[in-house]
């Protein structure tokens, strides 16, 4: 009996001992010591705290650390969630729990520059810092060997502050308006939110006008809208565009950008903008309240939206100018075709190549791996990739959508794929609805993306031409030379597709 209390005794202090080692060595890899300050937070905090850290000087507005998606692995990023943190009262944070683009404690030895964010609406896959959120001071680090240089103490001295909003001028109104079918579908109220633009004279007269949804592409928000509703004030007041009224849709939303389609897992926004906001700005201002008077327009994500909105409510829009649209046939989802059986993975071509998503000029630069590794990091859901899932996917036993594709692997879900072919992917719709829709359709559909897209945009734009060309649905196609996702408007686009929205409207009118 002593023997074998002496053997347990032995084996108790030899896993000890194999304990202490263990936690010796991670003691001596780097982690982070987080402090808030009392001019930070007086009350508990919760959120997720992300900490940042790179060689190169901060670039960002406000002296910011920011994840670049040019080139994501020049910034390392270490993320946890945390709850009820203390003021005063410090956690420790290691840097191998969730990383990109791997555990900082591997990084090479060197300066770097350290900066941490309590992200407490859980945003930063969406806009990195928004008002409500902690953030220390980029604190500079000499000589830092991040595999044995042990605690960087990191201490939440700010709090990210409220903005005032932005004034409109004379002219420009906000509309909020509370949709009584979202509010159902979340048991809460839901906004809707725009900006609308109305054209010189309006207060002077009774005449009612064409009117144009703009909406617009990913991380965008009202405060974005604002700004930029001033551009087609300013193009009416100076005669470069007709007179018509713009209303400019806020598409941005927790999960994303909802994009204006029914979703399982956002609500019914496409049917709540149709049924329920249209009619209410028609009774609000003199807007031509028929097909022909209304028109639809955006770039990126809010291109895939126009696209999206034409195709499913054909009898009511009078056509679509969508610019630089997400992808609107599956076989291409920039890049991997995840409408073949079985759809391809995400982030490996079948010869074992990288999935390239971002390119400068001619050269790629950034693969789809980098890109969706980095979001994950940033947070579950309200980045690009995660939106697609909420937009587009089958919603998960646990209550969330089901991922399109394994964010380690990039193995994509067949299950998930199928549905999100049978349920969105726009050149599918209309190949299998066009018999119902193609008189409503035909003619209303006008794309226009650059041939140097920075996404790869124009390759499944010429995919759904190709069908749109099969079935005769007499669709505009424009892809402009050597042009990316960010320089497409150079040369006057705003104005020709005012113009063109113009004479559908206002046929007998002069250019």
């Amino acid at each position: 009996m002593q023997k074998r209390l002496l053997r347990v005794f032995s084996l108790v202090l030899l896993l000890a001992s194999f304990a202490f080692a263990d936690q010796a060595a991670i003691s001596g890899r780097i982690h982070f010591e987080v402090t808030v300050a009392r001019t930070a937070s007086t009350a508990p905090v919760s959120g997720r705290l992300i900490i940042l850290f790179t060689q190169n000087k901060p670039t960002g507005r406000g002296n910011m650390i920011v994840p670049s998606w040019t080139n994501p692995r020049s910034v390392w990023i270490t993320a946890r969630e945390v709850h009820d943190l203390q003021p005063g009262v410090p956690i420790s944070v290691y840097t191998n729990q969730i990383s990109y683009p791997a555990p900082f404690s591997t990084a090479p030895a060197g300066d770097y520059y350290v900066q941490a964010i309590l992200d407490v609406d859980h945003n930063a896959a969406y806009r990195l810092v928004t008002p409500g959120d902690l953030i220390s001071q980029p604190e500079f680090i000499q000589g830092l060997h991040p595999a044995s240089s042990g605690v960087v103490a990191i201490k939440f001295r700010d709090k990210v502050p409220q903005p005032p909003p932005v004034a409109l001028p004379a002219g420009e109104q906000y509309v909020d308006f509370v949709s009584p079918s979202l509010s159902a579908f979340w048991g809460r109220p839901i906004h809707m939110r725009a900006v609308v633009v109305l054209p010189p004279g309006y207060s002077k007269g009774d005449q009612h006008y064409p009117t144009v949804y703009w909406t617009h592409g990913f991380g965008a928000t009202l405060p974005n809208i604002a700004y930029e509703s001033g551009t087609y004030r300013r193009l009416m007041d100076t005669g470069k565009i007709p007179g018509m009224i713009y209303v400019m849709l806020d598409e941005s939303f927790p999960t994303g950008t909802h994009e204006f389609a029914d979703s399982v897992n956002n609500g019914p926004w496409g049917h709540a903008l149709t049924t329920e906001f249209i009619p209410y700005l028609e009774s609000h201002y003199r807007m031509d309240a028929r097909s022909t008077g209304r028109f639809l327009t955006g770039h990126s994500s809010g291109g895939w939206a126009t696209l999206w909105l034409q195709v499913n409510y054909p009898k009511i829009f009078g056509g679509t100018w969508s610019t630089s649209p997400d992808p609107s046939d599956f076989h291409n989802f920039t890049g991997p075709d995840i409408a073949s059986v079985p759809p391809g993975n995400a982030y490996y071509k079948p010869d074992g190549s990288p999935w390239m998503l971002v390119r400068i000029g001619d050269k790629d630069v950034v693969s789809l791996k980098d890109y969706a590794q980095q979001e994950a990091v940033l947070g579950s859901y309200g980045g690009q990739m995660s939106s697609f899932d909420y937009v587009f996917s089958p919603r998960a036993p646990d209550g969330r959508p089901m991922q399109l594709f394994d964010r380690v692997t990039g193995v994509v879900n067949p299950e998930v794929a199928a549905y999100w072919e049978q349920h969105y992917d726009i050149a599918h719709l209309v190949q299998q609805r066009w018999p119902v829709i193609g008189p409503d359709l035909k003619g209303k559909i006008h794309l226009i993306v650059g041939t140097a897209d920075t996404f790869h945009l124009d390759e499944s734009a010429h995919l759904l031409q190709k069908v749109l060309d099969g079935l005769g649905a007499d669709a505009s196609f424009t892809y402009i030379p050597g042009r990316s996702h960010f320089d497409l408007y150079k040369g006057g686009l705003t104005e020709k597709i005012a113009q063109q929205m113009y004479a559908v409207a206002r046929p007998a009118a002069k250019k």
